[in-house]
């Protein structure tokens, strides 16, 4: 064979020797340490399934809250207009947000679902911004949505539900969603992970003395990005709480420093926590909250407070290793503590607004099924192609060329993590529909219009052809287009399949037939 003419089956060639080696070859993953379980799949294909094929739960929520748009304020009244809103509504500077949007005016979100439209109004003129042009509704922006499908990935893919993950859909009526799948898990497992915010401060209280006598001051020192390095959860040792490993940023560090040493933490504050004694005299306590909720209360230790005070040249031994550890009650919370840290906080509580609960048993059933449907439509194709040409030698390439398609498909599933539902099973059988379709345009523009005698008519017509099936792959991959970029759930997984498997054809697949048509057609010229 001539390598020079025939290279576009040796490409195909390659490629399929590839896709095999992703769907059967080793997945290179982990092997699991330390006392993690690693699950078997008893599939012998590196092939990841989706909620229809795998079983598992999908929730459909949307974020509490409510937006302000066309607020009028300065570009140095945000802070101001954050601290009066939430003072106003009762609420703590974290549930609102201020964003500009331009040299006098921007968005205001609360996120609380006890807040009416009058309210929030009212909150706003108090803050003294100008609410003539104020547009005020239910939800929240695009940006805390995005924000919210960010963090909700992340809290799956590393609370050990892996293949799952969140998407913001757009409804018919314009509303913005969050449809939170995760294969192989219950309600219950994935509430676990994404039900609530996951607000994780590090608060300190201590002692002041005042005209009338001692009162007690809290500030929130730390949070969730001031954090550069967050260590597994780990057991205590012996008579000590378990306890996650964290590592500040040089500028929390410093504002750490700072706070310890002007309240007395490392002077008479040490050891002298009382909360749970006394919580109405609770001393100098480093507590850690989530959600709003004391977790754990800590004194500073003998060890930490040393190297926070400044030495005789000012020097402080903390900042070289900005290390300490936060502490919970049991180890369920520590590895809660370390998801939150790491995964980030949710901007608002999540209103789950429907949920499906698919048993993996019955999910299981359509494999086998979706497998024998794709089969059919095979063998349907391959009795029509050889009912029409009668030739094995132009129906058998044609067949084998379809089944290629598939295969490649298959390992670009496998290559990019593509969870496989019955909308990409779908997308398949129209790959080879229309893949089918197109080898019949070309065979007939070559067999239909006489003898071939030299390889330039075969190329001439093989032009003809190719140019009537890139109209119409182009016609295809237009009209799928909108429905690939478009949140529409399973329409999106169909449409995505249906166009990277057209491109296959007229990229890879087509030409490849072309030159097994050619090859076979002039052996005898």
């Amino acid at each position: 064979m001539n390598i020079r003419d025939n290279w576009r089956i040796l490409f195909l060639a390659v490629l399929v020797v590839l896709s095999g080696v992703a769907l059967f070859g080793p997945t290179g993953g982990d092997s699991g340490g330390g006392n993690e379980s690693v699950a078997v799949s008893t599939d012998p294909t590196n092939l990841e399934y989706g909620l229809e094929l795998s079983g598992g739960t999908r929730l459909r929520a949307q974020l509490d809250g409510m937006t302000a748009e066309n607020v009028g304020f300065g570009p140095n009244d945000t802070r101001e207009i954050r601290r009066t809103v939430a003072d106003e509504l009762g609420l703590r500077p974290v549930d609102v947000t201020v964003r500009p949007s331009g040299p006098n005016s921007g968005t205001v979100e609360v996120f609380s679902e006890n807040v009416t439209q009058q309210e929030f109004r009212r909150a706003l003129e108090a803050a003294g911004a100008d609410t003539s042009s104020v547009e005020i509704r239910s939800g929240v922006t695009e940006q805390t949505m995005e924000t919210a499908r960010g963090v909700l990935d992340r809290r799956i893919n590393q609370g050990g539900l892996t293949g799952g993950g969140a998407t913001v859909v757009r409804s018919a009526t314009g509303e913005n969603f969050l449809v939170i799948e995760v294969p192989n898990a219950n309600r219950s497992e994935v509430l676990d992970i994404i039900g609530e915010p996951g607000r994780v401060q590090v608060v300190a209280e201590y002692p002041v003395q005042t005209d009338n006598g001692t009162e007690y001051e809290s500030q929130a020192i730390l949070t969730q990005g001031d954090f550069t390095q967050i260590s597994p959860a780990r057991q205590g040792e012996e008579g000590q709480p378990p306890f996650v490993q964290v590592t500040l940023t040089e500028s929390a560090a410093e504002r750490y420093v700072e706070v310890m040493n002007e309240n007395g933490f490392t002077t008479e504050g040490v050891g002298q926590c009382r909360w749970r004694q006394n919580p109405d005299d609770p001393g100098w306590c480093l507590y850690t909250v989530v959600d709003g909720e004391i977790t754990y209360a800590a004194s500073m230790g003998d060890d930490l407070a040393p190297i926070l005070r400044p030495d005789e040249n000012g020097d402080v031994a903390f900042y070289s290793s900005p290390t300490f550890l936060m502490q919970t009650t049991n180890f369920s919370e520590a590895q809660e503590l370390k998801l939150n840290l790491e995964s980030g906080a949710l901007p608002t509580t999540l209103d789950i607004q429907s949920e499906l609960f698919l048993a993996p048993s019955l999910a299981q059933k359509f494999k086998p099924l979706a497998l024998i449907t794709g089969l059919v439509a095979w063998l349907v194709v391959s009795g029509v192609v050889f009912y029409r040409y009668r030739e094995l030698k132009v129906a058998v390439p044609m067949l084998l060329t379809a089944m290629a398609e598939v295969w490649l498909l298959l390992g670009f599933a496998v290559a990019v993590g593509l969870a496989l539902d019955l909308s990409h099973i779908a997308g398949f059988i129209a790959v080879i529909g229309t893949g089918v379709d197109d080898l019949i345009i070309i065979a007939d523009e070559i067999l239909q219009r006489g003898e071939i005698k030299t390889g330039r008519v075969f190329k001439n017509r093989f032009r003809k052809a190719f140019w009537v099936i890139g109209a119409a792959a182009a016609t295809t991959i237009i009209a799928m287009s909108p429905l690939a970029v478009l949140s529409l759930g399973d329409l999106q997984g169909f449409a995505i399949v249906t166009i990277v498997g057209v491109l296959i054809g007229v990229l890879i697949t087509r030409p490849a037939y072309g030159d097994v048509l050619r090859n076979l057609l002039l052996e005898d010229v």
